[in-house]
């Protein structure tokens, strides 16, 4: 048994608690904390699961028609108060505060609050009475909230959201450097720690006037030197570093991110620089090309499916079918020069057209039967017909091969009528094509006229020769 005067202690201290944490509420603007006090908010996510326990525990029985144990009661109360008190305390570290840390601390306060109503009507012999019932019913929705609040505080908006499949955001075909790569990229895999919600490091990213004002580390970023700004040097750290971010547990940045953060950073951080403003021969460009490019995987999904049995029939010792990823159905194709060279190996792959997006036909004498079955090889995006016979006659049935990224057509007799082809082929990146017909004028008008494009007609002997190894033994390069 708790004497009297014990109880009127306890109840001295739940009414003092009450007071504190309302007018830390309501004068939180005023107040400045001292160190020692503010770092016993960062006891919060200790203690917070201990109240929420006890007070499930004390709404059960008591909506249940049991009666509800005093010291439950009282030291769910407790623990509810010192809980809220301490998350005002964390809160007041972060700054400025976000919608989500706004709500949370005053819904958790309002549990606190309510809870002592509870205790208090308890006290006086109403704690199985209909408003204390109506209280425990306010506790179950207020509890379920905060904590909502409280999860998306700590781990993101979308959390506690029904789980889906992460889409890469498309980025425009001439995008601002800042707004649609770079903050794409600090969105996903840094403002998560880095908001108005949680602040970690007293560091804001979520726009570039925060960035460029940093944290309590020092400048985050300097115009022009990544390798002294604080952002940088942080990716860069071994990731068992403790100041390496993001820290374990979280999605590192990509390689190409980092290049990209890097590059942005040393060509001044502008907010207003495009990816048209930029010299093709800049490494950013072809980092932020590449970041463009859709999902390999996703684009791949809309393929018909091709049984495993068709891949092994069509598949020979001088004809490799394999598929481009597990559980993929985009193929990719190579062709070797057999003993006895028969143009029907090549044309029955017509059953699987829609499915290549890589073939190799290089070092094949090649005729109309197979370049007709290369034509309607409409999902191609790589393709290798170096050292062929072919000419403009069958280049000009490649019109339609629109989604081609890679083309090595060098050591051929194509001329000048071929360029048109390649005018068309729109997401061309990459062409080889040195000893064939065309002349260098059209080549030179056809670098001005697509810069991103790759064209290589000009290398030595032995790159050369570095090709052609390459090429008849594996296809690596990809």
């Amino acid at each position: 048994m708790v004497s009297n005067s014990a109880k009127r202690g306890i109840n001295y201290v739940v009414f003092g608690l009450n007071v504190f944490l309302i007018f830390c509420l309501l004068f939180e603007s005023y107040m400045v904390l001292p160190n020692g006090v503010a770092w016993l908010g960062r006891w919060h996510p200790v203690i917070l699961h201990f109240p929420i326990v006890l007070l499930l525990i004390a709404i059960f029985l008591g909506l249940t028609g049991k009666k509800v144990p005093w010291k439950l009661l009282m030291i769910a109360v407790l623990s509810a108060l010192i809980t809220a008190i301490s998350g005002f305390f964390l809160g007041s570290e972060s700054g400025i505060k976000g919608d989500l840390l706004y709500w949370h601390q005053w819904m958790g306060a309002a549990v606190a609050l309510i809870a002592s109503v509870w205790y208090g009507l308890a006290g006086m012999g109403h704690g199985d009475g209909t408003v204390s019932k109506v209280l425990q019913v306010i506790l179950i929705g207020l509890v379920g909230f905060t904590g909502h609040y409280g999860g998306m505080v700590t781990h993101g908006e979308d959390f506690l959201a029904l789980p889906k499949n992460r889409k890469k955001k498309e980025i425009p075909e001439n995008p601002l450097i800042y707004e649609d790569v770079v903050g794409m990229i600090l969105d996903d895999k840094c403002v998560k720690c880095h908001n108005s919600n949680k602040q970690k490091g007293e560091l804001l990213m979520t726009d570039l006037a925060e960035l460029r004002k940093g944290g309590e580390s020092g400048s985050t970023l300097i115009p022009g030197e990544p390798e002294n700004s604080e952002m940088i040097k942080r990716l860069h750290l071994l990731p068992e570093d403790e100041e390496h971010m993001p820290p374990e547990g979280e999605r590192p940045l990509t390689p190409s991110e980092i290049q990209i953060l890097e590059r942005w950073i040393a060509l001044g951080a502008s907010d207003s620089i495009r990816l048209g403003h930029l010299d093709p021969l800049e490494p950013l460009v072809g980092l932020v090309r590449d970041l463009m490019e859709p999902d390999p995987m996703e684009k791949w999904k809309a393929l018909p499916a091709v049984a495993d049995t068709t891949i092994n029939n069509l598949s020979s010792d001088y004809l490799t079918v394999t598929r481009i990823a597990s559980h993929s159905d985009a193929l990719s194709v190579s062709a070797y020069l057999p003993p006895e060279y028969r143009a029907d190996d090549i044309v029955d792959l017509k059953r699987v057209a829609n499915n290549i997006v890589e073939l190799d036909l290089s070092g094949l004498p090649l005729g109309a039967e197979e370049m007709a079955l290369v034509a309607v090889c409409t999902n191609l995006e790589w393709l290798e017909l170096d050292r062929t016979p072919i000419t403009d006659a069958e280049m000009a049935k490649l019109q339609g091969l629109t989604r081609l990224g890679l083309l090595k057509i060098y050591e051929t007799h194509i001329g000048d009528a071929s360029i048109s082809v390649f005018r068309g082929m729109k997401n061309l990146k990459s062409l080889y094509i040195w000893e064939t017909g065309v002349s260098p004028s059209a080549l030179e008008e056809l670098k001005k006229e697509r810069p991103n494009v790759h064209i290589d007609y000009g290398i030595d002997d032995g790159t050369k020769a570095f090709f052609v190894t390459k090429d008849s033994i594996s296809k690596t390069e990809k």
